[in-house]
């Protein structure tokens, strides 16, 4: 089967029998003009360097390389051969904190950009690192939600990631447990594919710290690898949501907030991972290569149809009549007039 890609390009081939008008013209009005001063045989006489073929024989070289650069750029294909192809990866749930506390500042300046950014933006990047892995993603506050499963669509799991809005979260708290336990819930049931959890969070605010480290536990007992990312720092940050100072009912005083390393620390542990902070310069390298020690397994093969490009076969043909054409001079060829191949018969 051989079909093009762009057949409309083909269209460009009209171009060639126009030029081959033009030049039968331009000859025809040549001899024309000729004949003003004489018989043509002895207006040729006047020229001895002038060839009478190579004329049409340069034509034809230009008309074929013409046709096949045409032809090129319709992008030919000669057929279709079945490509098979495996992807390997792992499967990584993200669980995001949708926790009033993911407003205040990351930095020790309580100016700075909040924690719930800082998350988004190294999240993006890890996003974008997957390759032909599987990507889920929750969030949690009080309680922990699923915003869309474990899927190779990372656009959506962008658009899904950046979607998180602590204010518009009614039922706030850090409840990590139930973040831990619906991400662990989240994979697929095949054991052979790798499988990490990563944990954004500030861990603040936790009164269930035993039911955390159980939770971990046991995610890690199942095979599934818990990284923790902390945001923020340790320095208290006063916390306001939507502009506005967050005032504790019972003292009187602004809600501070500040990062428990430790805890965060010891949850990875216990998960079998590691525990970074968001704003290490190396968290994004030492995340990624954390995930790098999960065994990649084929979870997905696909078979396709691919053409067969025959593109390059019709170039080169093209630039080797480009070459002959300029190698064709217009003149007569010196030693070729050493040999007659047509002559007139004599009439007796």
């Amino acid at each position: 089967m051989f079909n093009f890609a762009y057949p409309t390009v083909l269209l460009l081939l009209i171009l060639v029998p126009l030029f081959v008008a033009l030049y039968a013209w331009a000859r025809y009005a040549r001899r024309k003009k000729l004949k003003k001063f004489g018989k043509h045989d002895s207006i040729m006489t006047l020229m001895p360097d002038a060839s009478p073929y190579k004329p049409p024989v340069k034509l034809t070289l230009e008309m074929l390389a013409l046709s096949l650069v045409i032809l090129a750029f319709a992008r030919p294909w000669g057929g279709i051969k079945d490509q098979k192809t495996t992807k390997e990866g792992i499967e990584v749930v993200i669980a995001m904190d949708a926790s009033n506390s993911m407003l205040a500042s990351a930095t020790d300046n309580p100016d700075g950009p909040d924690r719930m950014r800082t998350a988004k933006l190294i999240l993006e990047k890890l996003i974008n690192r997957l390759d032909n892995d599987r990507v889920g993603l929750i969030m949690y506050a009080g309680s922990a939600y699923t915003l869309i499963p474990v899927t190779n669509d990372y656009v959506s799991a962008k658009m899904f990631l950046n979607s998180i809005d602590p204010t518009q979260v009614a039922d706030q708290g850090t409840n990590l447990t139930a973040a831990i336990d619906m991400a662990s819930a989240s994979f697929s049931d095949d054991k052979n594919i790798g499988k990490a959890v990563i944990l954004i969070t500030d861990a603040e605010e936790l009164d269930d710290a035993e039911s955390v480290m159980g939770a971990a536990k046991t995610a890690a007992k199942n095979g599934i690898q818990l990284d923790v990312v902390g945001v923020g720092t340790a320095v208290p940050v006063p916390l306001q949501v939507g502009g506005h100072p967050m005032i504790d009912d019972q003292t009187g005083e602004q809600v501070k907030t500040a990062l428990n390393e430790d805890l965060a620390a010891d949850i990875a542990k216990a998960g079998k991972g590691i525990y970074v902070n968001a704003a290490n310069k190396d968290a994004l390298n030492e995340l990624d290569k954390q995930l790098d020690t999960l065994k990649k397994s084929a979870f997905e093969t696909s078979l396709y149809a691919q053409h067969d490009e025959l593109f390059s076969v019709f170039a080169w043909l093209a630039l080797v009549c480009i070459i002959l054409n300029i190698l064709v001079l217009d003149r007569k060829i010196g030693w070729l007039d050493k040999f007659t191949f047509f002559y007139k018969e004599d009439k007796k």
